[in-house]
């Protein structure tokens, strides 16, 4: 992001299957990262209605989507010219 935008290096974007997915997504990015001493911003919002939380850790900020709300906004079409890098969950054993 940052030959687009100067505020972040990185832009993480996710998508859930449901409003309460989007909550436990966000929570357990916020739980993850703090446990390694980086903390957000700004606190999350419990049980937040809107389908989207975005997560603001300076260099690095997570959209968590409900999909359709995300299929709405496509911030990766908004954001084009930034270079992407596609990550892809491992499965726990």
């Amino acid at each position: 992001m940052r030959n687009v935008a100067t505020f972040c290096d990185y832009f993480v974007i996710a998508s859930a299957t449901s409003l309460r997915h989007v909550n436990a997504i966000a929570s357990g990015i916020e739980e993850g990262l703090i446990k390694n001493k980086i903390k957000p911003l700004f606190k999350l919002p419990s049980n937040d209605a809107s389908g989207w939380v975005a997560l603001d850790f300076v260099s690095v900020i997570a959209h968590i989507f409900y999909k359709p709300i995300r299929e709405f906004y496509e911030l990766e079409r908004l954001w084009s010219d930034a270079k992407r890098i596609r990550v892809t969950s491992k499965k726990l054993k």
